[in-house]
């Protein structure tokens, strides 16, 4: 067993040292300390006895640390602590939560200085003075001590709350402030153990390097995207829970139907490419990412990091597709395009793998009869809504069959699909409890194609009881195959993922921190548990006139908030709307809410967010904030 190093800060009469050190084996050490001075202990018989066999034992005491200078108190080579200990910490009797508030943020600050990598920060409060949901009761936000909020200034988030149990650690007795003989009332009390966060960055979009024939381009990922393309969640050495759903689904549909998985296609496209996609599905052409492609020499006006090779897809950009996007009108297409056309193109982020039908069916090798599967990343803008997310992986299945056989070889494709589906949620369910979530095929008013629903009630939300995973869309005979009838099943895997493992956060799915991924053990799937709880929500409003010749575009402004945000906020609500009566100027306001899902967060970070969002629209949408 590794050594674990132990530290107790604001001990009072040492009875916690003491006992826990009954508990402790022989790898473990323990470092107790304490604000007062000795001579301050000596009138208590109860420090003096528990003082005496903590020494016996060779215990490192420690008189006059401050907790909120826990650095001061040891070099720099014997600071890192695999947990420290601070139980039912107070400013005294008078004062108040704003007080110990301020105690509370600057100890968690002091922790960061002494604390191992991988240590915990273990804090016992009495009831109700947390500020979290696991009080009973919770105190109004205002009136508690908001650990958590208090915990982040130290760059920690909470992972695990647990009641105080005094009986575990037999002899332990509970003072009060500065070991006064009134203590501290512990029934009810909860222990707070908090771990370091990922320092919360403000990373700048990375720059990709594309090669197209001879020639290199670059482009920088959308803001709003920082952090999300290229991820290979669905490659071959990932064990990402969405490769884990997308693994499952073509192992089980490979069951039933003679399957032909393809490689997906690079997910930039040439203007024009977006053409195949469902008439109802236009909606996702006008929230698609359009990007610039820069040669050698404008590369240069893209900042924000190392140029990051992508020869691993580019194979499957298909540089016919481009010449012609490129290509001047008139042109033969035997000629060639001149390396400044090349630099003007204009592509967008694929936003859905749909977009790639007719290339499937098209294809010399394609097979009717067979089911035919890409997977991959899709990205398009959004609202900030619970369950939508402008970068997610998608399945596509794509089934040919003869016209005569539609109606049995559709409803035997539905049937199968649905089954799988509940198959899977069967998966998280403890033993004795019922189904928590149903599949529906809703049908559009086309008549022919059906979206595909999923009520859950595993998340407590109205906005979880329909969501739309995923869509079935039939299409008449195509030129080539004149006597076929095709049917193409497409399915969001995130939002499959965090049904299947009641994740209720899509944003923990794009996380850097390692131990999301130790959650998931192969071939097991069991419910998730966060290791970030009750993270705090700061709410901030804000209101802007509007350019009128202008005009403003919604969708933009969630755009600009969730790129500004680095994808904090999480949800905006419209307030109000107001027309000035003399120059009749219209003005919005909207409530902001912000709070992460993965790491710290401060208000004082959150302040310079919504500061630097002032900016942003103001330059992006031509508003004038008020």
């Amino acid at each position: 067993m590794a050594s674990r190093r132990l530290l107790l800060v604001g001990e009072g009469n040492f009875s916690f040292a003491a006992a826990l050190l009954e508990t402790l084996g022989p790898s473990s050490s323990l470092t107790a300390t304490c604000l007062q001075r000795p001579a301050d202990l000596d009138r208590d018989p109860v420090a003096r006895e528990n003082l005496r066999r903590l020494r016996e034992r060779g215990t490192e005491l420690r008189f006059g640390v401050d907790c909120t200078q826990l650095a001061d108190a040891f070099e720099l080579h014997d600071r890192k602590f695999d947990r420290i200990y601070f139980n039912f910490p107070h400013c005294g009797r008078k004062a108040g939560v704003a007080k110990n508030r301020e105690l509370l943020a600057k100890f968690f600050q002091s922790c960061a200085d002494v604390l191992a990598e991988e240590g915990e920060v273990h804090v016992a409060l009495c009831r109700g003075q947390g500020g979290t949901p696991a009080d009973k009761p919770r105190r109004e936000w205002h009136n508690s001590w908001q650990v958590v909020a208090m915990a982040a200034q130290g760059g920690l988030i909470l992972s695990d709350v647990l009641p105080f149990s005094s009986e575990a650690v037999p002899g332990y007795k509970c003072t009060g402030y500065k070991s006064q003989n009134k203590s501290f009332h512990v029934e009810g009390a909860l222990n707070h153990i908090f771990t370091r966060s990922l320092p919360f960055k403000f990373s700048q979009p990375r720059i990709f390097r594309i090669k197209l024939g001879d020639q290199c381009f670059f482009f920088a990922e959308p803001e709003s995207l920082a952090g999300k393309l290229n991820r290979g969640f669905l490659e071959a050495p990932s064990c990402h829970p969405t490769k884990n759903i997308n693994e499952k689904l073509i192992a089980e549909f490979g069951k039933v139907f003679p399957l032909k998985r393809l490689k997906c296609p690079f997910f930039l496209l040439p203007e024009g490419g977006t053409s195949v996609l469902p008439s109802w599905n236009d909606d996702i052409l006008s929230a698609a990412f359009w990007i610039n492609l820069e040669d050698n020499s404008n590369s240069e006006s893209l900042t924000g990091g190392t140029a990051q090779d992508m020869e691993d897809l580019i194979v499957s950009f298909s540089e016919l597709s481009l010449s012609k996007a490129f290509r001047a009108p008139g042109r033969d297409d035997n000629e060639e395009a001149p390396e400044e056309i090349y630099s003007q193109a204009k592509v967008c982020l694929r936003p859905s793998l749909l977009v790639h039908v007719q290339a499937v069916i098209q294809a010399p090798d394609f097979l009717p009869g067979s089911l035919h599967v890409l997977s991959g990343p899709v990205f398009r803008k959004c609202h900030i809504l619970p369950f939508t997310m402008p970068a997610f992986h998608e399945i596509l299945f794509i089934l040919g069959f003869n016209q005569n056989l539609k109606d049995s070889c559709l409803q035997s494709l539905l049937d199968h699909l649905k089954g799988i589906l509940n198959h899977l949620f069967t998966h998280t369910l403890l033993e004795g409890s019922k189904l928590s979530s149903s599949v529906e095929f809703i049908l559009q008013p086309t008549e022919k194609d059906y979206v595909l629903c999923i009520k859950s009630y595993n998340f407590g939300s109205d906005d979880a009881k329909g969501l739309i995973i995923g869509s079935v869309t039939i299409s008449a005979s195509s030129i080539i195959h004149k006597d076929q009838c095709f049917v193409y099943v497409s399915m969001n895997l995130d939002l499959l993922t965090m049904l299947v493992w009641g994740i209720s956060d899509w944003r923990m799915l794009w996380t850097y921190d390692n131990r999301f991924l130790k959650n998931f053990v192969p071939g097991k799937v069991e419910p998730f548990i966060s290791y970030s709880l009750y993270p705090p929500c700061y709410v901030h409003d804000i209101s802007f006139w509007l350019d009128e010749k202008k005009g403003f575009n919604e969708l933009e402004f969630h755009t600009v908030a969730r790129a500004v945000s680095q994808d904090t906020i999480i949800a905006i609500q419209f307030l109000s709307r107001f027309q000035h009566p003399k120059t009749e100027q219209v003005s919005l306001c909207y409530r902001l809410t912000y709070q992460t899902c993965d790491k710290a967060l401060t208000q004082q970070q959150v302040a310079s967010m919504q500061s630097q969002l002032r900016k942003e629209i103001q330059q992006r949408l031509y508003v004038t904030p008020r």
